[in-house]
């Protein structure tokens, strides 16, 4: 049976809280927002045991996936309590699709390290399959799935006990720790006879990222598309929008690259005419999807753009003028994204415009 929670090296709690005695392994689950079979679940599940389960875990995302890693590319942090603010926000960083068992076979020798730095997240995700795990800084550990039930029986099988009042590092006082931070006699045993560089965080993170070719990206939108929905979005693509040149893209990735290309807009937009356009091609690319999907999975898909579109339509300046609008049949609505352009110019977009006509007095 699951026994009391051992922490990691790199996140213990105070020594004077009543708490530490009495935290269990376990998990819990709910449903998620607009996902009527979509889960998170949340467990707690012990350093020395952590490892083996997110390798176990991984077998049901199937030939290929993607790496995530959480960490501070410049981490000068070696220890910070719960209770004080972070100096930075960490980055987050994740591979291309590749295949699932040579991202494990790369990431074995950084493993230990992961699970014990107290500043660094890590998981694995196939978007395709609706399946996700993810090692928080605080060692939360999160499941995103719609087979629950196949979820709850890997956990039973490791002998994780679902608990209702399941306690997280969160709840309770406790301090992280770097693990160039802690003392050598406080590491693991694999970890004692590696060298300082070879615990530093920005270091080995670096080389992780360079050896599965991973990339950062910026917070964004968070939503969540079931295996049945992309199954019903990949069909309706195929069969009717095949030719697009978008056709080949991921639909979740199409949803946060037009949740990116919102953002550089919001700040400056650095690229020239043709780069802005094709940001506006991929809203119509989405736009095309929901007029053609039948409710509600329309109306989930509206609703996952519905801020980034808001922020777009207040960064658009010169609404009487409207940009060259592609044709497409296929969509009924005004596409107010060609409505006027976007407040914060770069020279080259500015450049383009002023060749274009776009500032000429009617």
């Amino acid at each position: 049976m699951a026994t009391n929670y051992q922490h990691p090296a790199g996140l213990q709690p105070a020594k004077d809280h009543r708490m530490s005695t009495s935290i269990r392994e376990g998990y819990d689950f709910s449903l998620l927002d607009d996902c009527d079979n979509a889960y998170r679940f949340t467990a707690l599940i012990s350093a020395p045991r952590l490892a083996d389960i997110f390798v176990q875990f991984s077998r049901f995302l199937g030939e290929e996936s993607f790496f995530i890693l959480e960490f501070y590319p410049e981490q000068a942090i070696t220890r910070r309590s719960s209770t004080e603010e972070l100096r930075q926000e960490p980055a987050v960083y994740y591979s291309p699709y590749m295949p699932t068992n040579l991202i494990l076979r790369t990431i074995a020798p950084y493993l230990s390290r992961l699970v014990h730095d107290g500043f660094v997240g890590f998981g694995l995700a196939n978007n395709r399959k609706g399946l996700e795990f993810f090692c928080s800084e605080e060692k939360v550990l999160s499941f995103f799935t719609d087979n629950h039930l196949r979820l709850c029986n890997f956990l039973a099988h490791h002998q994780i006990p679902y608990r209702h009042d399941l306690i997280l590092p969160t709840d309770y006082d406790h301090h992280h720790f770097s693990l160039l931070g802690l003392p050598r006699e406080l590491h693991p045993p694999e970890l004692k006879k590696l060298g300082t560089a070879e615990l530093d965080a920005s270091i080995y993170c670096d080389e992780l990222s360079d050896l599965l070719d991973m990339y950062e990206v910026e917070e964004g939108l968070s939503f969540f598309l079931t295996r049945k929905e992309q199954e019903q979005i990949a069909t309706l693509i195929n069969s009717k929008l095949a030719h697009h040149e978008f056709a080949d893209v991921e639909f979740g990735s199409l949803l946060l690259d037009w949740s990116d290309f919102v953002t550089e807009c919001e700040y400056v937009f650095d690229g020239d005419l043709w780069e802005y356009r094709q940001g506006l091609k991929i809203r119509d690319m989405i736009e095309t999807v929901i007029e053609l999907l039948e409710k509600p999975l329309a109306d989930k898909i509206r609703s996952i753009i519905a801020e980034p579109d808001t922020i777009f339509r207040k960064n658009l300046v010169d609404g009487a003028k409207r940009l060259d609008t592609p044709e497409n049949p296929l969509v009924n609505q005004e596409c107010f994204w060609y409505q006027g352009v976007v407040r914060n110019q770069g020279s080259e977009l500015r450049r383009d415009l002023i060749r274009h006509g776009w500032f000429k007095r009617p």
